[in-house]
């Protein structure tokens, strides 16, 4: 590979709009590598652009670091990644999005009746969570967390 197809972290930063900093705090959690040139400046690959900016969507969706990090762990770092690396990585985090989307349509379609926290403080929940029948299975919103009102009746 010939030094022109290497990008300064500069350019990287000007082609992802991300601060140097983010990306040098990037590089030190491993989710990208950079050589070193003989003047000790770092350079990046050109795919970089597309990791950062994975990195970046992955964020907005909540994703932490560390579940980044694995993700991209199968990417290859010997050439650019083609569309099928990316669907790869793609199918990893689909099932975590519809885990989560499943959660946040709960809560929107029962946030304003029981949750099965075990209040017991509205009119509703003496219908639909009895004697606080939803302790069984632990502390905290227990229909939100996914467990199913239909499954703890008696």
């Amino acid at each position: 590979m010939k030094a022109s197809d290497r990008l300064s972290i500069g350019e990287l930063a000007r082609r992802t709009g991300l601060a140097v900093s983010a990306i040098r705090y990037y590089e030190t959690e491993g989710l990208l590598t950079a050589e070193r040139n003989a003047g000790g400046q770092r350079r990046f690959l050109r795919s970089d652009i597309r990791r950062l900016s994975f990195v970046q969507i992955a964020q907005r969706f909540g994703f932490t670091i560390g579940e980044i990090r694995e993700q991209l762990q199968s990417l290859p770092l010997e050439r650019t990644p083609t569309k099928a690396d990316w669907s790869k990585i793609s199918r990893g985090f689909r099932h975590e999005l519809d885990a989560r989307i499943s959660t946040l349509t709960r809560l929107r379609d029962d946030l304003d009746g029981c949750i099965g926290c075990g209040c017991l403080s509205l009119k509703k929940c003496k219908l639909y969570n009895p004697e606080d029948r939803a302790r069984r299975y632990g502390s905290g919103p227990r229909y939100l967390l996914g467990d199913d009102p239909a499954e703890i009746g008696d």
